[in-house]
């Protein structure tokens, strides 16, 4: 076991036998990576990325944080030892979606966006990035050991979220721009099926597989509802995620992104932004029958992604527009804390790894030698 691990797990208990909640690590796109102290639910420091980091990813044993940085065309290795970044590897151009999988990092790009990364301070919303090119996009993969791109996976137009099956053989990629869903063999990254979701809706963003592997669930933005694939990613079910009509409620459920299962997989959790300058809420359903069953409130502006706790007891909730991540209790799905957080904060991700939109909890599987999620 490396000292760092074997440090962290002499650091759980703590004073009053207490057991160290963690911590939650924040890219914010104006830039640098913010950390809240799970224990107190405070902000205890600033840690350099590269420029315009929006997604993030943890290596299994909390030793290496990775960000996609959209200005630099890279992704930044940064070493939570002595928090400086140890490589700036090149992937390509507008890397966004991170995941850290068998100690690989997997990163979408979108050479066919027009959209740039705006200066400080500056408002720009990628709902009107034009999406006419139709360039294929690549997944990225590097090899942490390395620090080396190792190969590309070759995906539809404007890639973003990226899952993983239940036994680690497939990668799940959403395409936004021509509105796919392409998988992909995890070894060879071949083809091996691609689903058509504008029958359902337009711009297919995040990606999620159930904790029990029999579902995947993709938001899909432009037409305010998500789809349910059974696990060989056959069409189940159609959800609106945006009901009310009335003016008051004319934006809640609009413009989904983020999803994740909770830890149990009983309940499904989507972040909608609400569109251009609305509030953002939570939107909650059944796990199963995927039946609407509750949202939170926010009060937020782009509440793209959120993670729960280690110990599932809080979700935490990025608002990029309204400059703060907003602690939620799992079970009464009451807002207890709005932590500000500066910079347009972008993708949240924890260690010890939680379920969330932008990581998952997986055992590593045999078919890679690499031992890291």
């Amino acid at each position: 076991m490396k000292w760092f691990r074997l440090l962290f797990l002499i650091g759980l208990i703590s004073g009053c036998g207490e057991i160290d909640r963690g911590k939650a690590y924040i890219t914010s796109q104006d830039g640098g990576v913010s950390v809240i102290d799970l224990n107190t639910m405070e902000l205890v420091e600033s840690i350099k990325s590269g420029d315009y980091p929006r997604g993030i990813g943890i290596t299994a044993d909390g030793e290496y944080l990775i960000t996609a940085n959209k200005a630099g065309a890279n992704v930044s290795v940064i070493n939570l030892n002595t928090k400086e970044i140890e490589k700036n590897i090149d992937v390509g151009i507008n890397p966004e979606f991170v995941r850290v999988y068998e100690g690989q990092v997997f990163v979408s790009t979108e050479p066919s966006s027009t959209g740039k990364p705006p200066a400080k301070g500056e408002i720009h919303e990628d709902e009107d990035e034009d999406e006419e090119d139709r360039t294929p996009a690549k997944i990225a993969v590097v090899d942490i050991a390395s620090g080396k791109k190792i190969r590309e996976i070759t995906a539809g137009p404007e890639t973003e979220g990226i899952e993983f099956s239940k036994d680690g053989s497939q990668i799940i990629v959403t395409n936004e721009a021509d509105n796919t869903i392409t998988v992909h063999d995890f070894s060879s990254g071949d083809l091996l099926k691609t689903i058509n979701a504008e029958a359902y809706g337009l711009r297919p963003r995040g990606i999620k597989v159930s904790p029990n592997g029999k579902f995947y669930v993709a938001t899909l933005e432009h037409s305010d509802n998500f789809i349910v694939l059974d696990k060989e990613f056959n069409h189940v079910k159609t959800v609106k995620t945006k009901h009310d009509v009335s003016e008051d409620n004319l934006h809640k459920g609009k413009s989904p992104y983020g999803v994740s299962f909770s830890p149990s997989g009983d309940k499904l959790f989507v972040a909608a932004s609400g569109g251009y300058k609305k509030r953002s809420s939570l939107e909650v359903y059944d796990g199963k029958s995927f039946e609407k069953i509750n949202r939170v409130e926010t009060n937020g502006r782009r509440c793209w992604h959120f993670t729960f706790t280690p110990d599932k007891k809080d979700i935490l909730l990025a608002c990029g527009r309204s400059d703060e991540v907003l602690v939620i209790d799992s079970d009464t799905l009451n807002i207890s804390k709005r932590i500000p957080v500066k910079g347009i904060p972008w993708g949240i991700v924890t260690y010890p790894k939680a379920i969330g939109s932008l990581d998952q909890v997986i055992k590593s599987h045999s078919h890679s030698g690499h031992t890291h999620n």
